[in-house]
């Protein structure tokens, strides 16, 4: 991010790239989709701009839009006639969170984008109407088209597989039995508990559409009996969360949702708590981050939220769930921060003693 004080020119250089953003975006996107990129890549410095779409089945055109779109976007530099991908172009092509965000971003947010105005006026996502006629995106998750899905889950999981493994040791130190696992979705960390202690027990909340996917993959997986379901509509304050559960486990579930929204779900948890459950919070916090590119990205993703999820929920700051957390009659007992290799921070919660 730019903190320097810029001079008027380079200023109204940085507006016309907001200007043109979204075009440059799908230039670059087709550079790697059609192969181009990954092309002058194997060619470690030696592909001949002029040449290369003899070799790519496309014209001499299409290579030099495409090829003077990257080099003003630094993904490749032109020197003597002859391309190379620079270290932004190397990320385009082989940076996993680069992949996720971009395919995130073209198939999920680009078309939607175009209603954030609208969205932000109405506090709904008008967006999403290029999906389907859904009040949010969680409703219509089951019947997105298998390629927007796909880029929906690689987005979602991203940004918390890398947390899983250090998630369960602390989960786990307590020992539970019976694990809750609200906003489960497709049961990717029921099951991972499930492998992580045989000997506990996981029930799925979630909304009917996510459950239906859930059962399927606990099917193939064996683990029905093991894991069980409990369709519910979590803002509806008549549903409640039944009793009984060890741990309460939400991660990045609370960001899908405005302030007033978490407030009757963490309330929610606190009717279905006692002195010995523990809830456990895992988020990707704004200001909790240790690189600029973390904190950039959910920013955006915050937009996203705006125009395609929702339209009313955010990427929180941790003062924020904390804050929201104590309002509920809960309190935060320990802060784990970052934990493993990832962008998330852990927040164990438990009523308040009195």
């Amino acid at each position: 991010m730019i903190k320097a004080e810029l001079t008027a020119i380079d200023a109204k250089f940085e507006a016309q790239k907001i200007a043109f953003s979204p075009i440059f975006f799908q230039a670059i996107l087709a550079m790697r989709d059609l192969g181009v990129l990954q092309y002058i890549y194997a060619k470690r410095g030696n592909a001949i701009v002029a040449d290369i779409y003899k070799e790519m089945n496309l014209t001499k055109y299409a290579i030099e839009v495409m090829v003077e779109a990257a080099t003003v976007m630094n993904v490749v530099e032109v020197e003597n006639g002859k391309a190379k991908v620079t270290k932004v172009g190397y990320y385009m092509l082989k940076d996993e969170m680069t992949r996720v965000n971009v395919n995130f971003i073209n198939d999920v947010c680009y078309d939607g984008a175009k209603f954030l105005k609208e969205s932000l006026a109405e506090e709904k996502p008008v967006g999403l109407k290029v999906f389907g006629d859904w009040q949010t995106v969680y409703q219509g998750l089951a019947h997105l088209t298998p390629s927007v899905r796909k880029s929906w889950l690689e987005f979602d999981h991203f940004y918390s597989q890398d947390a899983f493994d250090e998630a369960l040791k602390i989960v786990f130190s307590e020992k539970p039995k019976y694990l809750f696992d609200i906003g489960g979705n497709t049961g990717k960390w029921a099951f991972k508990c499930c492998e992580f202690d045989e000997n506990v027990n996981v029930k799925i909340l979630d909304l009917p559409g996510q459950i239906a996917m859930a059962k399927i993959n606990t099917e193939e997986k064996g683990l029905i009996g093991r894991i069980d379901f409990h369709p519910i509509n979590i803002l509806d304050a008549s549903q409640k969360i039944p009793k009984g559960a060890s741990v309460i486990w939400m991660s990045q579930f609370l960001d899908c949702f405005s302030e007033k929204e978490i407030s009757l779900i963490l309330n929610n948890c606190a009717q279905a708590s006692d002195e010995n459950t523990f809830i456990y919070i895992m988020e990707p916090f704004i200001d909790n981050q240790e690189f600029p590119a973390a904190e950039f990205s959910l920013v955006g993703t915050s937009l996203y939220f705006t125009c395609i999820a929702n339209g009313n929920s955010k990427m929180y700051k941790i003062s924020v769930m904390e804050d929201l957390v104590n309002k509920a009659g809960m309190e935060v007992c320990h802060v784990f921060p970052l934990i493993g290799d990832s962008y998330h921070t852990i927040l164990k919660c438990r009523l308040k003693k009195d």
